[in-house]
């Protein structure tokens, strides 16, 4: 590969036949999720209700790898294999020694990472029978990605997207209709969980998951689509870190530093996982790559939040899932980085984090922006603002890497453009752009209604 490279391409043959499974290579005893009624370990049948037994057979599975079907790699290559960039003329705006290099999903249909499990959620729950799949939304991008995937393989789609998000990005609400789907803005009129959540009106992830999960739960024919935080999800995603390791391949070079974006952990474990499994089984205490996942100040669920069992919704309705959590009440200022603005994240994450295997930073919503700005005014994509908070932490590395004077290798997931989020690009070049404050309080009285019956984590 000649130095002068600036795209790393790989050949449709490349798209990877197997998605990679981690939960065998966690640390310490595995935890199970919880029934929300009995607080006892919740089993296949107790997900049954909202999912295909395929995708439960994918969640609880011990099995190190999981083949991808045949059907699902053939829509993979619509976009798959996504091209990973080295960053030369970011490197020299930072006057750094660092190569920097990032693995761009922006180039999917949706134009996210998303569609790498929405696909195969989709035909799952269509060889299953399902007519309707309903889900949640925070910016709009899983929302669309599932409308997508449910055009191809013929199922109606609901979302229900979070109100905030539904106000600020207009148009990823006409994208998702125009793949046929139904949106709502939540909190809605349309459930239960809405009515009662009314209160919110800038709407949370959770408040949008309980409504979708209502839904489902309440019509045979339909099920729950989710996009982030369980464990058959971020498996989907692993197909994004297995092409950036032949892709380093053909770069010569090895990641010192791994960092992304963290909402619910899809994005970050679709890039990490792959390498932090070669890491945990080949050298776990080797230094390098070391692992950064970057999240929200106003929503720092990793570096402020407390490690318990909680709900992934707001109303109570999901099996309860040891993780680091704000409270499953709590309802995140409205930052434009709407896929970030999540209470907990996934359990295979947290425990990671826990044991010391990933870094977790929280940015304040300008400096992110500044970093946006400084990596489209180099590279020349607008990044959305969710990987905005990868960008700010790859320049603080880059800059560390200066003056430290060495030529340090970074990896980082550009998870997707930011063509829907320019009135947060107009705030921020007028000026006018806030950064929200975390509320402590706000987290302590969340915090305080954890449920009740649920064993205590160490």
């Amino acid at each position: 590969m000649p130095d002068a490279y600036t795209k790393l391409l790989l050949s449709e043959d490349q798209i990877p036949t197997h998605w990679v499974n981690l939960l065998g290579d966690l640390p310490g005893d595995p935890l199970p999720p919880l029934h929300p009624g009995t607080m006892q370990p919740a089993g296949p049948d107790d997900l049954s209700a909202i999912f295909p037994m395929a995708l439960i057979g994918q969640e609880v599975s011990p099995e190190p790898e999981i083949e991808i079907p045949d059907e699902v790699r053939e829509a993979y290559k619509l976009w798959r294999p996504t091209p990973m960039y080295r960053a030369r003329r970011l490197e020299r705006e930072l006057g750094t020694p660092a190569h920097i290099y990032y693995k761009y999903e922006g180039v999917s249909p949706a134009g996210s990472h998303k569609p790498n499990t929405a696909v195969p959620q989709a035909y799952e729950n269509a060889r299953a029978g399902i007519g309707k799949l309903t889900t949640e939304t925070g910016a709009g991008q899983w929302g669309s990605s599932l409308a997508f995937a449910c055009r191809l393989f013929g199922l109606e789609c609901e979302v229900f997207m979070v109100g905030s998000s539904y106000d600020q990005k207009p148009y990823r609400r006409s994208m998702m209709q125009t793949w046929g789907a139904t949106v709502h803005r939540s909190p809605s009129e349309q459930t239960q969980a809405g009515r009662a959540n009314a209160g919110s009106p800038t709407g949370s992830l959770g408040i949008a998951i309980s409504e979708a999960v209502e839904v489902a739960a309440q019509n045979e024919d339909t099920n729950y689509s989710l996009g982030s935080v369980l464990n058959h999800v971020l498996l989907h995603q692993t197909v994004i870190g297995q092409e950036t390791m032949l892709q380093m391949e053909l770069a010569g070079e090895e990641p010192d530093i791994v960092v992304g974006c963290v909402g619910g952990g899809s994005n970050f474990a679709g890039l990490a996982y792959p390498w932090l499994r070669r890491k945990l089984r080949s050298n776990p205490s080797s230094p390098t790559p070391r692992f950064v996942a970057a999240e929200p100040a106003a929503c720092p669920t990793l570096t402020q939040g407390v490690y318990a069992y909680d709900f992934g919704d707001t109303a109570g309705l999901t099996p309860l899932m040891p993780m680091y959590t704000l409270g499953h009440g709590f309802v995140p200022p409205p930052v434009h980085a709407g896929g970030l603005r999540y209470h907990g994240d996934a359990p295979s994450l947290c425990a990671l984090v826990k044991a010391g295997a990933i870094e977790a930073r929280a940015f304040r919503q300008n400096e992110t922006f500044e970093a946006a700005l400084r990596f489209a005014r180099t590279e020349g994509i607008i990044p959305a603002p969710e990987p905005a908070h990868a960008i700010r932490a790859v320049i603080d590395e880059a800059e560390a890497a200066r003056e430290a004077g060495e030529e340090r290798v970074i990896l980082f997931g550009l998870c997707g453009h930011g063509h829907f989020d320019l009135a947060a690009y107009d705030a921020y070049l007028a000026g006018t752009l806030e950064d929200p404050e975390f509320s402590e309080a706000d987290r302590d009285a969340a915090l305080a209604a954890l449920p009740a019956g649920a064993p205590a984590l160490a």
